[in-house]
């Protein structure tokens, strides 16, 4: 194909789909075994410096920030983030210099809260790099390709966009129609972590509520770690088949952790800390606040449940379960 015109952006996590094949075959196993663990040595055994990784879930919602805060604990280094949702996770990773490098489509922001302000001083600083550039859209499509094996994602957006400038993206002559059509190309993120609503020991997985990028962001990722609210008997999986969206062999390691997204929402489970999150942004806005930040939560805490001790333990995780009931008055049959 003729190739027309070219993106700036560095070209991050793109394999030939035929060794991302033979990878899959020598490192995936088809065998029910038990994948149970912790957060700890998921971490230790499955995230390495330079790693390029993704995060399922969106913005603050389905977030696994069990996962985020162990990476940080572990001071894992020059990482690079697929930013195609990463709002609060890639916030706080990036404040505590785990991430040196981003691809950015839906970053940098908490919305309503305000601009990501440890992101924002890392990047002006120099101690982090936007490195590329694409749409949500684009994206979801880059994980697609990977999903399906194929090199590329063909596309009729970017182009004539800021956004195409600063991507990977080529755009090419279509050989039907002679007209310009933009490559996306295929993305195979060294390592993702999703949180899901419930999972059995082997990795087989149920999400309430949408998936955004989760379906094929699992089928793209050369590692998987699931943490999951809830560990569920398999008889349970096998009588609602099409409610399992991640499959078994895609997974690597299953992490079980209550209240595992918090200070993220988990649909129909709990509401946003509000407070909590608004602390992050208040004292994010200097290195000596996120230093104190991550002492006291990350730090100074062993494991998630004694972080979920220290953020206010029972009394505010209930109110956050009553506050997001409020929220979905949904029969919600995984609560009996």
């Amino acid at each position: 194909m003729e190739v027309l015109q070219e993106g700036q952006g560095k070209l991050i996590g793109w394999h030939d789909p035929d060794e991302n094949r033979e990878y899959v075959l020598h490192n995936k196993s088809r065998a029910l075994t038990d994948k149970t663990t912790t957060a700890k040595d998921a971490v230790s055994k499955f995230v390495k410096d330079g790693d390029i990784i993704a995060s399922g879930g969106f913005a603050h919602c389905r977030v696994s920030m069990n996962i985020v805060y162990e990476i940080i604990r572990q001071k894992r280094r020059n990482l690079t983030m697929c930013g195609k949702t990463a709002v609060h996770d890639l916030d706080v990773l990036i404040g505590n210099e785990c991430i040196s490098e981003v691809e950015a489509a839906y970053s940098f922001g908490h919305e309503v809260r305000g601009l990501s302000a440890a992101g924002r001083r890392m990047v002006e600083g120099g101690k982090c790099k936007v490195v590329a550039e694409i749409s949500n859209a684009g994206y979801q499509w880059r994980f697609l390709a990977g999903m399906m094996g194929v090199p590329f994602i063909p596309s009729r957006n970017l182009v004539g966009t800021d956004t195409f400038k600063y991507s990977s993206a080529k755009v090419v002559k279509d050989p039907w129609s002679g007209k310009p059509v933009t490559l996306l190309p295929a993305i195979y993120p060294d390592v993702a972590f999703i949180h899901v609503h419930r999972a059995d020991i082997y990795g087989n997985c149920q999400i309430d509520g949408i998936m955004v990028e989760d379906f094929e962001l699992a089928r793209c990722a050369r590692k998987l770690i699931i943490t999951t609210e809830k560990i569920i008997d398999n008889d349970i999986i096998r009588a609602t088949p099409w409610q399992t969206v991640i499959p078994f062999y895609l997974v690597d390691a299953v992490v079980e952790q209550r209240y595992g997204a918090h200070p993220c929402e988990m649909h129909g489970e709990y509401f946003f800390d509000e407070e909590h999150i608004a602390e992050w942004l208040a004292v994010s806005k200097t290195e000596e606040g996120t230093k104190k930040y991550a002492e006291k939560y990350i730090f100074g805490t062993e494991d998630f449940d004694d972080y979920l001790a220290v953020v206010g333990g029972f009394k505010k995780l209930d109110f956050l379960i009553k506050r997001e009931e409020m929220r979905v008055p949904l029969y919600t049959p995984w609560r009996k």
